[in-house]
């Protein structure tokens, strides 16, 4: 017959005996998330206002000169620039608008319009066939599925190629 106690190691403590030791885990190091935001609607507000600033500070599509290579290089590394990230935080918000708060969906609103109007001024430079705030809202569209594509876990290669083609037919309008 198997002893049960002939696997256990001879220095082993009961869990009551840890209870003596004091406090378990990781030592404080931050006080608390409340006393640095008022509630959690505030840190999401935050938090959406840091990424979106953070993506504007990488100038992809205010670079100089303005053109086609700003947007491309906007759609490449625009949902995907943060390592390990899956899609635009900005993008994954608006499919829950309908329970965000006001002030999120007129972060997000605001946002896309001015990405909007960066992104026709980029082509406008191009001198294209098509008007330029409609490919501009084509161009935003592709870049909120792509977002949203992301988060499947596509390949790069194939969003790249996506991004390729997009790019060789808005060239052409």
């Amino acid at each position: 017959m198997h002893d049960p106690g002939c696997c256990v190691k001879k220095d082993f403590a009961p869990i009551s005996s840890l209870t003596d030791i004091g406090a378990m885990g990781r030592p404080k190091n931050f006080t608390g998330l409340y006393s640095e935001f008022k509630d959690k609607e505030d840190l999401f507000i935050q938090s959406l206002w840091y990424y979106l600033e953070s993506l504007e500070k990488k100038g992809l599509l205010t670079a100089e000169p303005l053109g086609w290579n700003n947007i491309e290089r906007f759609l490449k590394m625009g949902p995907c620039s943060m390592e390990g990230q899956k899609g635009c935080f900005a993008v994954s918000s608006m499919r829950e608008f309908a329970i965000l708060p006001s002030e999120a969906v007129g972060i997000i609103t605001r946002s896309r319009s001015k990405l909007k109007r960066l992104i026709a001024k980029n082509i406008e430079v191009e001198h294209p066939k098509m008007d330029a705030d409609s490919l501009a809202e084509l161009v935003l569209t592709f870049f909120t599925g792509l977002s949203m594509e992301h988060n499947l876990n596509s390949s790069r290669p194939s969003i790249g190629r996506k991004i390729d083609d997009l790019m060789n037919i808005v060239r052409e309008l």
